[in-house]
């Protein structure tokens, strides 16, 4: 009995047949009969062509996936497989970093020579440092000689904010000009004062003009004073009873600030640092200023602290390296 024609397209569907609906009875039977030949005898490129043939697309539970999604992943995989293959090609090889120089060997080929004169481990007397200090300055100019002490304090309690002033017996090397305000003009210049006319003083601080080192008043003129503290007290200038600026013996002070009387006061990291003297002293002038300080310097240890007092002491010139100072050997 012969087939209908929709029985044949049927059966064409069924073998995976692509066929026109439109197609001729004879031309789908063709097809047909066809088909069921190559399935019999198999030739060797329908293998070779089944053997190569991509594997079938892995659908979802719901069905069979949609054209659009296939071509979406096919698409998504062929961006990660760019992705990866530039990465590949972008990622170099890892070279290993040069070691980090110290930081004496990044510094100047002076401040290397002189530096090479200290032993790396060793502590110094205050004797050997001041020997040191006048042999490793490299520089052209008069240099200062700085004491940095480390104290065992916190600043931020008031018994330990260590500050005093102490009378260098060799001086500081350094000329000072000293401003004075006080009712008696004359006798402040007949002690030695390089400013004393007050009205001429306080004209120059309220213009900002600053034409000297130390300035020393009476109890009477600090309420006039008040409104320049902005412009004193940033740069250390500002009058204070401790600091022996703020008194009615306007010639002592004078006559002390011009012998080498010094200030000192801890920082916020409860170090100490001043110079106390110059290169071209002598080695016992300088002894005795390092000494002068470090005395003074004991003396105010609070009574609250507790374990060390002195961590650390360094001796250095300007520009120039840092000596270790042995503090045991401080008494």
């Amino acid at each position: 009995m012969a087939k209908t024609k929709a029985e044949l397209l049927e059966e064409a569907q069924s073998l995976g047949i692509e066929v026109d609906a439109k197609a001729k009875v004879a031309e789908i039977q063709a097809l047909i009969a066809k088909t069921a030949e190559t399935k019999a005898n198999p030739t060797d490129e329908t293998v070779q062509e089944a053997a190569t043939a991509p594997a079938p697309e892995t659908t979802a539970k719901a069905g069979k996936r949609s054209a659009k999604a296939l071509a979406e992943a096919a698409e998504k995989q062929a961006k990660e497989e760019r992705k990866a293959s530039s990465e590949a090609k972008d990622q170099k090889p890892k070279v290993a970093a040069p070691p980090t120089r110290s930081r004496r060997e990044r510094r100047g080929k002076h401040f290397r020579q002189s530096a090479e004169q200290i032993e790396r481990g060793k502590y110094y007397s205050i004797d050997e440092a001041a020997a040191l200090a006048k042999k490793t300055s490299h520089v052209k100019f008069d240099a200062t000689v700085e004491l940095h002490i480390n104290l065992g304090v916190d600043p931020r309690h008031a018994d330990q904010n260590i500050r005093d002033n102490v009378a260098l017996p060799a001086g500081t090397g350094k000329a000072v000009r000293i401003a004075v305000l006080s009712d008696d003009a004359a006798a402040a210049n007949a002690a030695g004062a390089d400013i004393a006319d007050a009205d001429a003083l306080l004209a120059d601080l309220e213009k900002g003009s600053i034409q000297f080192d130390i300035l020393i008043t009476t109890p009477a003129f600090m309420p006039k004073l008040g409104k320049y503290a902005r412009v004193l007290g940033p740069r250390g200038l500002m009058p204070n009873p401790k600091s022996g600026t703020v008194t009615s013996d306007i010639g002592k002070a004078i006559s002390e600030a011009k012998s080498g009387r010094v200030e000192y006061r801890v920082d916020s990291t409860g170090i100490v640092h001043l110079g106390v003297g110059k290169v071209s002293f002598s080695e016992q002038q300088i002894v005795d200023n390092l000494q002068a300080v470090l005395n003074s310097i004991k003396t105010n240890k609070p009574q609250s602290v507790k374990g060390n007092y002195i961590r650390t002491v360094h001796v250095a010139t300007s520009m120039g390296p840092s000596i270790p100072i042995d503090i045991a050997s401080l008494g």
